[in-house]
C-alpha cells in the first residue's frame, strides 16, 4: 500500500479525463490515506517514531498489525490496523470493530427508515457503491439507533405546556414483510416560550381513547404537571381521558377537524362560502 508522492499525484491528476477516472482515483487514495493516518496515530500514542529502539524503554511498543476490511462510499478498503503490546491503542480514523464507515451507516439507516427491505438495501449499495452489505450487518447498524431513540422517548418534559395538540395519524408501514396500517399517536406541545416541541410519538394498530389514556399518563410520569389547552379531534371518550389525567385542562376541538367534519355533509354540488375556502386552504 503505497502513498503517492507529490509528483506522482500531479501526474495522475493530469491524466484524469472522465468522471469514472476521478472515482477510480479517489478509490485508490482511500486505503493509503487511512493507513497513513492509523500509523500516525500509533506514533502519537507511543510517543516515538517507528524503528526507534530508544522508545521501547517507555514500556510499550508496536506489536504488528491486524487485517481489516472497511466498507465505505468509495468502495472497499483493505487496511492493516497497527497494534501495541499493551493493547490500549484506540484509533480514531478507523475505530475498533468498525467495518462500515459512519457516512455509509447513515445511508443504511435512512433507507431502512423509509421501509426498504434488507435485500433492497443490499442491492442498492451494491449498484451505487459496489459494497456488499449483509442482512446481519444492516441489523447491527440499525440496532445502534435504538438506544438513542429510547433516550429521546423517555426524556424529561416541561412542567407546564400552555397548548398541546394531540392527534392520531395513520401511515402505511412495512411489518414482517407486509404493508399494514399503523396509527401514530403524536403530541405537539407549545412551550411557555412559544416554541414547538414534539413531546412523543407512539405506535398502535388503531386510535382509541384507552390508548390515549396510557399516553397521557406517560406524559405525567415524565414531568408534565399541567396542560392549559388540549386541542383534539372528535374521537369518542378523548376529552374524558384528558380530564382523568389533567383535570384542569380545557379541551378544544381542533379547527381543522371541525371544518372537515362540517363539509363532509355538504354535496359536491353545493357552494362553499369564501370563509370555509380560506380556512381549508390556510390549515391544510
Amino acid at each position: 500500500m503505497k502513498i503517492l508522492s507529490y509528483e506522482e499525484y500531479q501526474e495522475k491528476v493530469k491524466n484524469l479525463r472522465t468522471s469514472k477516472d476521478v472515482n477510480n482515483f479517489l478509490k485508490e487514495l482511500v486505503a493509503p490515506t487511512l493507513q497513513a493516518m492509523l500509523e500516525a496515530e500509533m506514533t502519537d500514542h507511543l510517543g516515538y517514531e517507528k524503528y526507534q529502539a530508544a522508545g521501547r524503554a517507555r514500556g510499550n511498543s508496536r506489536n504488528g498489525h491486524s487485517e481489516k476490511t472497511l466498507k465505505g462510499n468509495l468502495g472497499v478498503a483493505e487496511l492493516r490496523v497497527p497494534r501495541d503490546r499493551n493493547g490500549d491503542f484506540e484509533p480514531v480514523a478507523v475505530k475498533k470493530y468498525e467495518t462500515v464507515e459512519s457516512g455509509m451507516e447513515e445511508k443504511i439507516i435512512s433507507m431502512y427508515a423509509k421501509g426498504m427491505t434488507t435485500r433492497d438495501i443490499n442491492a442498492h449499495m451494491q449498484d451505487i457503491y459496489g459494497v456488499d452489505v449483509s442482512s446481519a450487518m444492516i441489523s447491527s447498524i440499525t440496532d445502534k439507533v435504538q438506544p438513542l431513540v429510547h433516550e429521546w422517548q423517555v426524556r424529561p418534559l416541561n412542567a407546564v405546556y400552555p397548548i398541546v395538540y394531540l392527534d392520531g395519524i395513520f401511515f402505511k408501514v412495512r411489518s414482517e414483510g407486509k404493508i399494514v396500517t399503523k396509527c401514530s399517536y403524536t403530541i405537539l406541545g407549545i412551550t411557555q416560550d412559544g416554541m414547538k416541541e414534539l413531546l412523543g410519538i407512539w405506535l398502535a394498530e388503531s386510535e382509541g381513547a384507552k390508548f390515549w389514556l396510557q399516553v397521557l399518563n406517560e406524559l405525567k410520569n415524565r414531568g408534565v404537571h399541567d396542560i392549559l389547552i388540549a386541542c383534539v379531534d372528535g374521537l369518542a371518550g378523548f376529552p374524558d381521558a384528558i380530564k382523568a389525567v389533567f383535570p384542569d385542562a380545557e379541551v378544544q376541538q381542533c379547527i381543522v377537524h371541525q371544518v372537515r367534519n362540517t363539509i363532509k355533509y355538504l354535496s359536491c354540488f353545493d357552494n362553499i362560502s369564501p370563509y370555509y375556502q380560506f380556512v381549508i386552504c390556510f390549515f391544510d
